[in-house]
């Protein structure tokens, strides 16, 4: 394909050489990866169009990846691109990578809290506050997501059964497994603590979806109320 003149309108050139029409019939992967920003741009500004404007953009931090580095400031600092075109990259690019991380070969297995605490200590450690989890589980008890349900202060937090089951629910979760840090590195339930758990696993039972465990972060230490019987 010819080069489009520096101020011809993506709009003036023949069908098979606009980046839309080639998506169209060709798909993404046949696009250049200034076709495919010049896609996200969907118009270029007066003297250049949309893909001599992602062709400089590309030029600039030499390819894509240099891009995908480039904060909003940088991405502005290239003639004709605006804030709202560095935003569209920028947002673009992020769920690229975002893609990339959420493609996993397996996904982890819960037997017993200990694959738990493999799975989350590290990360508790770092929490200087409590936080507190839900690990949403499909039906072979495989790690669905992880998500965080609510983070407090130094005194502690709160979760109520409504904000930790409603996610579980949209991804069609069969069961969960909740856990929470302790800052003071003690990771002995309190009463509080219990009295959660068996709210949490009642409301489950209610809707349908299964509290396996609630393990509770200490310093190096974990406690599983399963394992205590203390989920009822």
């Amino acid at each position: 394909m010819n080069e489009p003149a520096y101020n011809a309108q993506v709009r003036e050139l023949p069908s098979e050489e606009r980046p839309r029409e080639r998506l169209m019939q060709l798909g993404p992967e046949a696009l250049r990866d200034a076709e495919l920003i010049a896609i996200l741009f969907r118009s270029g500004t007066r003297g250049a169009n949309a893909i001599t404007l992602a062709e400089a953009l590309l030029r600039q931090f030499g390819g894509l990846r240099k891009v995908a580095q480039a904060s909003l400031e940088e991405i502005t600092r290239v003639k004709g691109l605006g804030l709202v075109k560095a935003i569209e990259i920028r947002a673009a690019l992020e769920l690229g990578k975002r893609l990339a991380q959420h493609v996993e070969p397996e996904r982890p297995r819960i037997r017993d809290a200990d694959d738990v605490s493999r799975l989350l200590m590290v990360r508790f450690k770092e929490y200087e506050v409590e936080v507190f989890k839900a690990l949403l589980l499909n039906t072979k008890n495989e790690v669905m997501r992880e998500v965080e349900v609510s983070r407090g202060s130094l005194d502690g937090t709160l979760a109520k059964p409504c904000d930790v089951y409603r996610e579980a629910v949209r991804a069609g979760a069969a069961a969960i497994i909740v856990a929470h840090n302790h800052p003071s590195g003690d990771p002995e339930p309190s009463r509080d603590d219990i009295a959660l758990t068996k709210r949490l696993s009642e409301a489950g039972r209610i809707i349908g979806v299964r509290l396996l465990d609630h393990v509770v972060f200490g310093d190096g230490r974990h406690v599983s109320l399963a394992d205590r019987d203390l989920l009822t």
